[in-house]
């Protein structure tokens, strides 16, 4: 059975408004992601490291609640759990403040059952971070090596943009491996002081990697592909209770989307039909669009819910035909 193996950090997100606390919820980039594909019925595993306190137990049994193993999350007794506190504004979009010690970050080489046609999810800094480079360019190897599809959100905050020379090398290696890149006007903007979906595909991805997905908050999707094919995607006006997470469950979905639709290794070396990539970025959008109506990183339960059936609608028809 195919699944999604992710590779990230993990935090508590601490959510403001108005100036005062009004939600703490296990976080993190892929977390948020991996949560909302386990509450939608994808086959799921996350590979991260907790601090020994009450926020790492917190952050594991999260993701066994959704029904994520969470065999490789390690624990390291010396350690504290990261904390990032997020203060949304009027927009209900958040700004920042993190706590972690990333010169103190360790992940234990140990690698999942990675099997052809499984999708890998890595991304943000923690897919570029020097001090666990090994470790990660280890998986990203055996997962290429046995076949699987790698997903790479860029995710590069503003926070680290004096650290783009230095880690250069590790973004460049991660754009190889990659089969499918998203990434965001802002990332863009920080690395490479680029804010158009063209000028960043030509000048820094495509020589690495054909499938390119760019983002611009409320401004439409852009999608770049193989054989010159180029297209944009409206995001729908909706209200938003919270912005936390949108990109994040953009990726879920996306990758949801690939496994709903049957979209394999051998479809990933050749072309990805127009049709295909309209259904599979049709369910990032509803994804991201559900994560913002509520103070929460990932999909709501109810939603998930639906999803899950659909999955399975789409599984049973699927069968149908093949016999």
């Amino acid at each position: 059975m195919r699944k999604v193996i992710g590779i990230g950090e993990t935090v508590l997100d601490i959510i403001f408004k108005g100036g005062q606390p009004v939600s703490a919820v296990p976080g993190g980039s892929v977390y948020n992601g991996i949560i909302s594909l386990g509450r939608a019925g994808v086959p799921a595993s996350f590979i991260s490291e907790v601090g020994n306190d009450r926020i790492g137990a917190r952050t594991i049994d999260f993701l066994r609640e959704n029904g994520v193993d969470a065999t490789f999350v390690g624990t390291y007794r010396d350690s504290k759990s990261p904390i990032s506190l997020a203060f949304l504004n009027d927009r209900n979009d958040a700004e920042y403040i993190f706590y972690k010690d990333h010169p103190h970050d360790r992940l234990d080489y140990v690698t999942p059952d990675i099997n052809r046609d499984d999708i890998v999810m890595i991304g943000s800094y923690y897919a570029v971070n020097p001090v666990i480079r090994p470790q990660v360019a280890a998986i990203l190897n055996a997962a290429r090596d046995r076949g699987a599809i790698i997903y790479y959100d860029v995710n590069f905050r503003a926070s680290h943009a004096d650290e783009v020379m230095k880690l250069t090398p590790n973004i460049l290696e991660n754009f190889e491996y990659a089969d499918i890149v998203r990434g965001s006007r802002e990332d863009f903007k920080v690395m490479y002081n680029m804010d158009t979906p063209d000028k960043v595909y030509n000048s820094e991805i495509s020589f690495y990697c054909k499938k390119f997905i760019y983002t611009d908050g409320a401004g439409s999707v852009e999608l770049r592909g193989d054989n010159a094919l180029k297209k944009s995607y409206p995001v729908a006006a909706a209200q938003t209770v919270s912005t936390i997470g949108a990109g994040d469950n953009f990726n879920a979905g996306l990758v949801y989307g690939m496994m709903r639709y049957g979209v394999t290794r051998s479809m990933m070396d050749g072309a990805i039909a127009e049709k295909t990539w309209d259904d599979i970025i049709g369910c990032a959008l509803a994804f991201s669009a559900n994560c913002c109506k509520s103070i929460g990183n990932s999909i709501d339960t109810g939603f998930g819910d639906m999803m899950k059936e659909q999955l399975n609608t789409t599984k049973q028809q699927t069968n149908q035909t093949l016999q």
